[in-house]
């Protein structure tokens, strides 16, 4: 009986961590290759390899002005860029835009494919960075998570959507509440 039940143990084991990435999608950005993506030397996975040049320049100069504006990212995120809506619908980018995984990596959709969308998502693994990534998507307010992501990427749209539109104006007040240098020290306080 004892030795049935630890083969099943095993096999759980081994079996849990290919459940969650059939299941859980955006988890698919641990490994794209298993869905036809390729990756480059530098962890830009895409479906159309004749735009890794574009998606490489969107990565790095958004990594620049994140850096420049909010401090410094310690560790690039994996990048992927869907080029269609298919690569899309197999990282589970439905009704999303783009997704952020932690801190391993990004998935953005065929739609993704500006500026404030790659500064969006890498402000989110920032945050993860900084306030670990368990604290931001539980414990943090969704104002503060999303409204410094919309407000700090210089989202260009005037007008977002509800909640979106009074998260970005909560977290603005704020800021100009605690200073700008001072929102990651200020911000882990914030429940």
């Amino acid at each position: 009986m004892k030795r049935s039940h630890l083969v099943i143990a095993l096999l759980a084991v081994h079996l849990l961590p290919v459940a969650a990435w059939a299941m859980v999608k955006p988890l698919r950005v641990v490994a794209p290759e298993l869905v036809g993506l390729t990756c480059t030397q530098d962890n830009i996975c895409t479906d159309d390899l004749s735009r890794v040049a574009e998606a490489r320049a969107l990565l790095h100069s958004s990594n620049t002005e994140v850096s420049n504006e909010l401090g410094q990212i310690r560790s690039l995120p994996k990048a992927v860029f869907c080029s269609t809506s298919q690569c899309s619908k197999k990282f589970g980018l439905g009704r999303s835009v783009a997704f952020s995984v932690g801190k391993f990596g990004v998935i953005f959709s065929h739609q993704a494919w500006q500026p404030f969308y790659v500064r969006h998502e890498l402000i989110h693994h920032l945050q993860n960075e900084r306030w670990g990534t368990l604290n931001s998507w539980a414990f943090k307010p969704s104002w503060l998570i999303e409204g410094m992501a919309y407000s700090r990427s210089n989202d260009p749209r005037q007008t977002l959507p509800e909640p979106l539109e009074s998260w970005r104006s909560q977290y603005q007040l704020w800021e100009s509440k605690v200073g700008a240098k001072h929102i990651w020290t200020a911000g882990e306080n914030v429940q």
